[in-house]
């Protein structure tokens, strides 16, 4: 059964239907995210020459787990420059912060 997300940064129900309910899956999808995103996060700087294909695919590794919010804001990035990296770090922090409380609830 599909649980949703509490601060709606993720579509948790997306996610769990696209691997057909497999909650092995989900968590092993997850966990993949989170060890990547632990990558990126320091290297989403505008010293970072490299910035723009770091968006692109946070963009869509987001959206291929139902983080449709941290895509759409990737893709304003990749549009206006380093001026979003920041709404692209706090939107990432927000997807992982509740990957970690679904995770938690088991």
């Amino acid at each position: 059964m599909a649980r949703e997300a509490e601060g709606g940064a993720i579509d948790f129900a997306y996610l769990e239907g696209f691997v057909g309910g497999d909650r092995a899956v989900v968590g092993e999808v997850l966990d993949l995210f989170r060890q990547q995103a632990d990558g990126w996060v320091g290297a989403l700087s505008a010293a970072n020459p490299g910035w723009p294909d770091l968006v692109h695919t946070i963009k869509g590794a987001a959206r291929g787990i139902g983080a449709d919010a941290l895509g759409e804001i990737c893709a304003h990035c990749e549009a206006q420059g380093t001026d979003g990296l920041p709404a692209v770090r706090a939107s990432l922090a927000a997807a992982l912060a509740e990957i970690a409380a679904y995770q938690a609830k088991g």
